[in-house]
């Protein structure tokens, strides 16, 4: 039986398991908290906590048995957590991994003022969140580059889909408007990412790296204010970047601005994504 081990079962590892389980995959992984490992139990997944920063006999076990292994916990300044906790575990086991994918950003790129990149564009981070990044998928691409494990890297847009999308936003009555001049921001609904790891897993291509968007990158306060009209609600009013008060983290997004090519996945991949653009997937989202 193929099996799945997610390092961090959180919201885009866990829908690619539930896709899995489905299948008739053993799935398991990692959580921080045991309501959330009940909860994970609770939905037919295997679940063990990881604080971190300590190696666990737990995940080890889980691990001799895994045939797949997906990275989604991301790194912090001091580095890549599970790379540097698990990384021998997992080296240890490169005969029997046929697939590893490590989820990236397409932060790693940095600010291109509204131009293209692809898989081959040069890095350039701006943003520690970027640099951190960086380093990290060197650090999984040299196991495979000097040890042969079957590394793939998936460098995400800005993930929505059900609970995590500008709709809630608007019934929250938290949606802001930001405009800034030439802001364009790509996005990928978790379906269509459920879809390009499921499609990669059925064609490996070890150290392969592939960007994984939608087919528009569009300014932010377009998408609020198409949200806005699929649930019949006033637009927020415009803000403008400058003078908005934001959170540092929040601020950062709109620092960069770039497009970003999906053509990979889709030549290489053979995906065809099932929301092209943020009108299609908010459309969807709202009719559930």
């Amino acid at each position: 039986m193929p099996h799945l081990f997610c390092f961090g079962l959180g919201y885009t590892a866990s829908a690619v398991g539930k896709e899995l389980l489905q299948e008739g995959w053993k799935v398991s992984g990692t959580c921080q908290s045991e309501d959330r490992r009940r909860e994970l139990v609770g939905l037919g997944f295997d679940a063990v906590i990881f604080d971190g920063g300590s190696h666990s006999d737990e995940v080890v076990t889980l691990l001799n048995s895994a045939t797949h292994i997906l990275q989604s916990i991301a790194p912090a300044k001091d580095g890549d957590a599970v790379f540097d906790v698990f990384g021998q575990d997992i080296l240890a086991r490169a005969a029997q991994i046929e697939w590893l994918a490590y989820l990236s950003t397409t932060a790693v790129y940095g600010d291109r003022q509204g131009g293209w990149v692809e898989e081959t564009s040069e890095l350039a981070p701006q943003m520690p969140r970027g640099v951190w990044r960086c380093h990290a998928e060197k650090q999984w691409q040299s196991l495979y580059e000097t040890h042969g494990l079957a590394v793939h890297i998936f460098r995400l847009a800005g993930i929505y889909g059900p609970g995590r999308n500008q709709l809630n936003k608007l019934r929250a009555k938290k949606a802001r408007r930001i405009v800034r001049k030439g802001q364009l921001f790509s996005r990928i609904h978790v379906d269509d990412i459920v879809a390009t790891l499921r499609a990669s897993i059925d064609r490996t291509n070890p150290g392969a790296i592939y960007n994984v968007c939608d087919n528009e990158a569009s300014p932010p306060q377009d998408v609020i204010e198409y949200a806005a009209g699929l649930l019949g609600v006033d637009v927020p009013p415009a803000e403008a970047f400058d003078q908005a008060e934001l959170s540092d983290m929040a601020r950062s997004f709109y620092s960069e601005s770039k497009k970003v090519s999906n053509e990979k996945i889709k030549t290489e991949l053979g995906v065809v994504l099932k929301y092209p653009t943020y009108r299609e997937g908010l459309a969807a989202l709202a009719k559930r």
